[in-house]
């Protein structure tokens, strides 16, 4: 081995195994600061926490290609990390209520709503890391080698950063007068917007969930295999839990939605709406996946009609027909325009979530689908093409320009445009989700497109856009083979 190579191998053991000790030294000084509220300690706490971060960054990468000569490593940096996580999440969501009761007693009921937000963050992010344990030695045990994915990719990027973000704002102390450089660009940090803050967060709670779902889809029928010995209608009910279990994240990520909306956090609302039309395409997905779609062997049963069906009708009726009406009310009924008060708004919004009722009972007794083709504009698509509009509607910058009130018409009339074109079963579409899975660069796109303009005045343009072009691409599709467009993996 060459000797730059030797010396990178053994940096690699250090990357790893210094990463907890930095992080509980971290945690010594926010300790040490929520005693003493000293400047000094806060800034030696953040150093600490920066140096975790860059190493976790970084360290991955060099136990992959210079862990060879130590098998351990590898196997180490992953306990590293479950170990490391377990200490900074519950360190944060501790500080998040140190901050609102010693730092700024003060507070507003939003920051309020941000500390609990990240207490549940933190509650995912450990119960995720559990989990995907649990399930690595599952694939060992049955000698499949742990994928990849995208999610749990992005979830290794963002942790770190994030952690770090959140340990500089929950124990940011404020210091009057000169200070040095380097504690003004932490003081940056620690005054961010919650706007900014929410958005990271509800990010990372999405990319969480979605590889939870990961996990579960490829691995889950292998923790069954010892426990229902033989037993295939046992096997199945407990499969059943997983979707389900999605299914009503689905119905939650849309309440929450609501939630964000009447605090006027439109951006916030819009992308807890994407988590749950996440949430609609992984259950199906992982109901495909664990074989729940297809009848037992030796059974009669051939109800279309089953438990899980209506359950996913239900969380889609509330996420994607109530939710988006409930929005549009909000969103028009605040805005300053008399001419737009005068109109019929609350009976537009009734009259969208029955259309979307009606979308979703043809869905369930249509007795001659088309695997992986909508009759209709699908409600999920519906309502993140309404909602995008919304959410340029109600950006302040907007809101002061002379095109404020033509747009909140046009978003009037839009409402009633996709109720009946959720109805309009002649026009077919392609399962938009099965499409992503078929074409990986066109997820990673949309995926960075989306993540660099989500802190942009663009981002309801960018969505809107995109949601235009999926309205418009029956034109484009309208010969496409159902068998292609039911396929799920890219073409070998």
């Amino acid at each position: 081995m060459p000797r730059e190579q030797k010396f990178l191998a053994k940096i690699t053991p250090v990357l790893v195994y210094s990463r907890p000790l930095l992080v509980f030294a971290g945690m010594l000084c926010a300790i040490a600061v929520m005693l003493t509220q000293n400047p000094a300690v806060y800034l030696a706490g953040t150093l600490l926490f920066f140096a975790s971060m860059v190493f976790d960054l970084v360290d991955g990468w060099f136990a992959a290609r210079f862990g060879k000569e130590s098998p351990i490593v590898e196997l180490a940096e992953r306990i590293m990390n479950r170990v490391v996580y377990s200490i900074i999440f519950p360190l944060v969501a501790v500080g998040m209520m140190w901050r609102l009761a010693y730092v700024f007693p003060e507070h507003s009921r939003p920051e309020m709503l941000h500390a609990l937000f990240v207490l549940l963050l933190c509650v995912v992010v450990l119960i995720r890391d559990n989990l995907a344990h649990f399930m690595r030695g599952i694939a060992v045990r049955y000698a499949q080698e742990p994928e990849l994915r995208e999610l749990t990719f992005l979830r290794t990027i963002v942790a770190a950063p994030l952690g770090f973000l959140l340990y500089v704002y929950a124990f940011f102390i404020p210091v009057e007068g000169e200070t040095s450089w380097v504690y003004a660009s932490v003081s940056g940090l620690g005054n961010l917007p919650l706007r900014n803050l929410f958005i990271i967060e509800i990010i990372f709670l999405v990319i969480n969930f979605g590889s939870m779902a990961g996990y579960m889809r490829k691995y889950g029928t292998y923790c069954l295999d010892d426990l229902c010995l033989g037993d295939a209608l046992m096997r199945r009910r407990i499969l059943s839990v997983f979707p389900n279990a999605l299914t009503v994240m689905n119905a939650m990520m849309g309440l929450l939605a609501v939630f964000f909306a009447y605090q006027g956090k439109m951006r916030e609302s819009y992308l807890l709406l994407i988590g749950a039309a996440v949430f609609d395409k992984l259950d199906g997905a992982i109901a495909r996946r664990l074989g729940l779609t297809e009848p037992l062997v030796d059974t009669k049963d051939e109800r279309r009609i089953t438990l899980g069906a209506v359950l996913d009708d239900v969380a889609d009726g509330v996420s994607f027909c109530i939710v988006p009406a409930w929005i549009f009310f909000i969103c028009l009924s605040q805005l300053p325009f008399p001419d737009v008060h005068a109109l019929p708004i609350g009976s537009v919004a009734l009259i969208y979530a029955l259309a979307g009722f009606a979308r979703l009972a043809y869905f369930t007794l249509d007795k001659n689908p088309i695997p992986g083709i909508f009759k209709g504009l699908p409600v999920p698509a519906a309502a993140l093409f309404v909602v995008a509009a919304l959410v340029i509607l109600c950006q302040n910058e907007f809101l002061e320009t002379r095109w404020a009130e033509v747009f909140a018409l046009f978003c009037f009339g839009l409402m009633i445009f996709t109720a009946v074109l959720m109805n309009l079963y002649p026009v077919r579409y392609i399962h938009m989700g099965r499409f992503m899975d078929r074409n990986p660069w066109f997820t990673r796109i949309t995926l960075v497109g989306m993540l660099i303009f989500v802190f942009t005045p663009w981002f309801g343009h960018l969505s809107f856009l995109l949601m235009s072009i999926y309205l418009l691409s029956p034109i484009a599709t309208r010969g496409i083979d159902p068998e292609t467009a039911a396929r799920e993996t890219p073409q070998k």
